[in-house]
């Protein structure tokens, strides 16, 4: 899995990379953040939405956009509104790179854009990219008819010309303020990393102690006999104050619509085409407990119908941002009902150990509300066991009717995804749980179940010591996951249930 690609922190000056498509306007935001965040494919108009990360220019930390091409259309169409979105970016930029391809030359459309740039009171640097060897960087200097200065020659695909452009991008930036100089030393975990960077120790192992710590009560204390057969799982780390959370749903359920919604203004390419999402974007939101990650992501339809190598990319990407979640917000089209579709999606959600919020979209445009919220519970009761007792909030992306409960339901289903049970209080549940139903024979002998411990959360995760514990029946072991779910809360996220048999002392190592 790669790396969480870093957010913009708030005062940093921006950088804003514009042009008409498939200038190669993607492939350039790459190589300045330092790696492969945006989809780069040979079609044009890949990028719709705004894409933004953090990049190091010379020592300057900015935040980049990257935008999608710019087009003469209508405002009502798709490239209408696809221009609309690039054009604010730029409005708000500090600095603009405004990217030509120098191997087609200078087309209309570029004199045309280079013309509205100048109009904008905005810094301006004229990148001429794909201008690989003498005869690239020759056909570059084309670009002095656009009036724009004096092109940068690059080729972002193969790095040449890039310290070169990041030493322009400096010179042209404003000095630095106390505010960017807080955003960097706060929000950069480049910077971040440096100052609290310590050589590396080697750490020891877990143990007992370690795991139930020196001041946790007696009762609480995990018996050393099953020390031996302890597996301990370190939890996930978690970005301090900050949460993660993932939209994910079928193409047209309304995602991107509820992304909008959610931060207030039309940051998304919206519309009634389905799939217009093509990359996965991460945006900051804040509420009254902090800030909150939220990822807007391609709809993902079944497999045996993505034949297109980008679709097969904005798959990959939407996956990839659903394991990078804490929390997944699948959005359902509550007009269409729950799907098959939608089962399948919560049941990735639930391999990978996500919490999850199932989220009725459209609920302004349900006839009868009751029946089909009876249809959807009596679906996910039968369908949706291993994740039973999730949260559902139906409300209207479009009119915001109820969307003030998602975030709410998000926290509570974080929290629960965090949580940890006492040892003690866990295993006086396990007594009584093996009390109303004890274990079942195997090959005509009754297992013993001796010890529950929790070893981690993020998700929950228990252990059950016992002998032949291994070989509990599956049955029985939905019955401890139901018992365990129904007693503690646990609701809306995965509940791991593993065993481990103890060790016969007498035994020698082959078993005998």
């Amino acid at each position: 899995m790669r790396p969480e690609p870093a957010l913009p922190g708030k005062g940093l000056l921006t950088v804003v990379i514009a042009g008409r498509p498939n200038v190669g306007k993607s492939t350039l935001f790459n190589r300045l953040v330092g790696r492969r965040q945006a989809l780069v494919a040979d079609t044009p108009g890949v990028t719709r939405d705004r894409k933004e990360g953090e990049a190091v220019l010379r020592g300057r930390l900015v935040r980049l956009i990257d935008t999608a091409g710019l087009e003469e259309a209508a405002p009502d169409t798709l490239f209408g509104r696809m221009r609309a979105s690039s054009e604010m970016a730029v409005v708000e930029a500090d600095v603009v790179l405004f990217c030509i391809d120098a191997r087609t030359g200078i087309t209309p459309a570029d004199e045309h854009f280079a013309n509205w740039l100048r109009k904008q009171n905005r810094k301006v640097l004229l990148v001429a990219n794909k201008a690989e060897g003498k005869a690239g960087a020759a056909s570059a200097m084309e670009a002095f008819s656009l009036g724009l200065g004096t092109p940068i020659a690059v080729s972002a695909e193969h790095g040449e010309g890039i310290a070169d452009l990041m030493s322009e991008v400096a010179d042209a930036l404003p000095p630095p303020t106390e505010a960017e100089m807080l955003a960097e030393d706060t929000h950069s975990p480049r910077r971040r990393s440096r100052k609290t960077a310590k050589p590396v120790e080697e750490e020891p192992s877990l143990s007992f102690a370690a795991l139930t710590g020196p001041d946790e009560p007696e009762e609480d204390a995990v018996p050393e006999e099953f020390a031996d057969e302890a597996v301990f799982i370190e939890d996930e780390t978690a970005a301090p104050g900050r949460l993660r959370i993932a939209f994910v749903g079928r193409p047209n359920a309304g995602k991107s619509t509820l992304l909008n919604r959610v931060l207030g203004e039309e940051r998304m390419i919206t519309g009634p085409e389905p799939g217009l999402t093509r990359d996965s974007v991460a945006v900051m939101v804040s509420d009254e407990h902090g800030e909150v990650q939220v990822v807007d992501t391609a709809g993902l339809r079944r497999k045996a119908r993505i034949d297109e190598k980008l679709e097969k990319m904005s798959t990959s990407a939407t996956i990839e941002a659903l394991k990078m979640a804490e929390v997944v917000v699948l959005v359902v089209d509550a007009v269409l009902g729950l799907h098959e579709q939608d089962l399948q999606i919560a049941r990735l959600v639930e391999r990978e150990g996500r919490g999850c919020v199932l989220v009725l979209n459209k609920w302004d445009a349900v006839e009868d509300r009751v029946a089909t919220r009876k249809a959807i519970y009596d679906r996910l009761e039968i369908s949706l066991t291993q994740m039973r007792g999730l949260e559902v909030v139906a409300f209207s992306a479009k009119t915001g009717a109820g969307v003030q409960k998602l975030l709410p339901a998000v926290r509570r289903t974080a929290e629960i995804w965090n949580s940890r049970v006492p040892t003690g209080e866990l295993n006086r549940w396990f007594d009584s749980a093996l009390e109303r139903h004890p274990p079942p024979l195997v090959s005509g002998r009754r297992l013993k179940l001796r010890y529950i411990t929790q070893v981690k959360s993020r998700p929950p995760t228990f252990v059950i010591f016992g002998t032949r514990a291994e070989l509990l029946p599956e049955d029985y072991r939905r019955y401890l996951v139901n018992g365990l779910r129904e007693s503690f809360g646990l609701t809306g996220v995965p509940v791991r249930l593993q065993f481990r048999g103890t060790k016969n002392p007498y035994a020698d190592d082959n078993g005998h």
